[in-house]
């Protein structure tokens, strides 16, 4: 019988974790070819998450819980999770039922026709339209900047056979994009579309910073457009310029006695340039943000403890 894995981070999910856990094992139950493991890695939650998932593995020796010594942030944590799994396949799903557990079927489906990625791509959401149309102008961005094509609209939530997981340990990455690096590995994947569904309870955990922060990791893991971008502006806005300049001479020494050189277009353009040159700099930053968690090389997380290993 083959084993899968099913990865669920949380972070103070106390009023989600226990029906999750109660469709997966559904889903299973109907599903008598496979055996599975549920891991549940907590992110240092503050609520009654832990409390409850101690009192899940405490009766069902599949679910598996690991806690870490703190937040490690919603980038580090699932991605140690997925390392953990000895699964032969391992689904990533969120705890907040925003990912719909009846799709592990879909994907052991097309798992077993031969795809060793198979991902859910949410085509709507009920979730905030803004939102969305936010995050799909992002996907666009960035698939037209990235040096190879991103899957849009996906959050992670799939299927990854043993192969991809045996991959990523090799990577070593300390803080990975974990879709750009799926696209990055270059195997083929099916692509499963989906209606997300709206939050039930809880508030989400995502903020202007954590959604700034995983965008901003895409575009420096996978582009040097904007690195090139600043170097290109800066030569246009040189020779820009240069011609303003001599404009402004050649006018001023034909109409010498009704030419007013005035002091807005200093004031504009001093502001102008400043502003550009600061934009840059933040990318450079970003950049060098990047270059220094890479070098660091510290542990994804630091575990506390873990149950039903």
């Amino acid at each position: 019988m083959k084993t899968i894995s099913i990865v669920t981070p949380c972070y103070n999910e106390e009023e989600n974790v226990q029906e999750l856990y109660t469709q997966v094992k559904a889903v299973f139950a109907e599903m008598p070819g496979y055996v599975y493991e549920h891991i549940f890695i907590d992110n240092a939650s503050k609520d009654k998450t832990v409390t409850i998932l101690k009192e899940i593995a405490k009766e069902d020796p599949n679910a598996k819980i690991i806690v870490n010594s703190r937040n490690f942030g919603h980038i580090r944590s699932p991605y140690h999770a997925l390392l953990q799994a000895e699964g032969d396949a391992v689904i990533l799903l969120v705890a907040d039922l925003q990912d719909p557990p009846e799709m592990i079927k879909d994907f052991l489906t097309k798992w077993e026709e031969g795809f060793n990625v198979v991902l859910g791509v949410k085509t709507e959401s009920h979730e905030s339209k803004a939102m969305f149309a936010i995050r799909k102008m992002y996907y666009n961005f960035i698939n037209r900047v990235s040096e190879i094509e991103l899957t849009k609209n996906n959050t992670g939530f799939g299927l990854y056979d043993k192969k991809i997981i045996e991959i990523l340990k090799e990577i070593n990455d300390p803080y990975p994009y974990f879709r750009g690096l799926i696209s990055d590995i270059g195997f083929e994947s099916y692509k499963i579309e989906y209606t997300q569904p709206v939050r039930k309870r809880g508030i989400t955990k995502n903020n202007f910073y954590t959604l700034y922060d995983i965008a901003m990791l895409g575009i420096t893991n996978h582009s040097k457009i904007p690195l090139r971008l600043a170097a290109m502006l800066g030569f246009t806005m040189s020779a820009l310029s240069l011609l303003v300049a001599l404009g402004y001479f050649l006018a001023k020494l034909i109409f010498w006695n009704y030419f007013s050189m005035g002091t807005a277009p200093l004031i504009i353009g001093l502001f102008l340039f400043s502003s550009v040159q600061l934009f840059f700099i933040g990318i450079i930053g970003e950049y060098i943000g990047s270059i220094h968690t890479q070098v660091l090389k510290r542990p994804l997380v630091v575990e506390r403890e873990r149950i039903n290993f």
